[in-house]
């Protein structure tokens, strides 16, 4: 018995359309590896599901921006709008905007700086003295206020030991109490007698 005819048109059971998508998927992936390998062709295949997720298989000897470039080559087709153009750009001037601030940085630490010229020496060393000012008052407003945290905390502990020992006097007066002793003399004395 063969397999019958389907209907090429959207399955409606969510999860029988999901079967289907992973079978056929991996139908598709497994055929464009096996033509790749049989034939040495350059494949690229990318399917994307309708929740967003990507799959994909590109030939091992190629990238995909390799294939889509020679495509763009050969079929004389623009596959970049000016939308992307932009993107690129962008990302191309993001990407030397950052090896400026890693030399920046290199020079900020004292290194690669024999080549700079005498006018970019003195904008670094003011750069700097500016970041060491910053530094110090930030250092000075973290000790002062570690200091008034710790003249708080010490004020409150005196509260909370004053506290404790009325309520100890509270619950054992006794214990607390100073007992005041009168001296009293082994002889009278004798000033204080008349004789008779």
């Amino acid at each position: 018995m063969g397999r019958g005819k389907i209907e090429i048109k959207r399955i409606e059971n969510t999860t029988n359309r999901q079967v289907t998508y992973t079978k056929r998927k991996n139908g598709i992936i497994k055929k464009a590896k096996e033509i790749s390998v049989l034939c040495d062709a350059k494949v690229s295949v990318v399917i994307f599901a309708n929740n967003g997720k990507m799959h994909g298989y590109h030939t091992s000897s190629s990238s995909v921006p390799d294939i889509l470039e020679q495509y763009q080559t050969i079929s004389g087709k623009r596959i970049w709008d000016a939308k992307h153009e932009n993107l690129k750009n962008e990302i191309d001037r993001i990407k030397k905007e950052n090896d400026d601030m890693r030399i920046e940085l290199r020079h900020l630490k004292g290194e690669d700086v024999g080549s700079l010229p005498h006018p970019d020496l003195m904008r670094l060393e003011d750069a700097l003295e500016t970041g060491l000012v910053s530094v110090r008052n930030k250092k000075k407003e973290i000790r002062d206020m570690y200091e008034r945290n710790t003249m708080k905390l010490e004020e409150e502990n005196n509260r909370l030991n004053f506290i404790l020992h009325k309520q100890e006097m509270k619950e054992y007066p006794y214990e607390h109490q100073s007992l005041n002793y009168r001296v009293q003399p082994m002889q009278p004395n004798l000033q204080d007698h008349h004789i008779m």
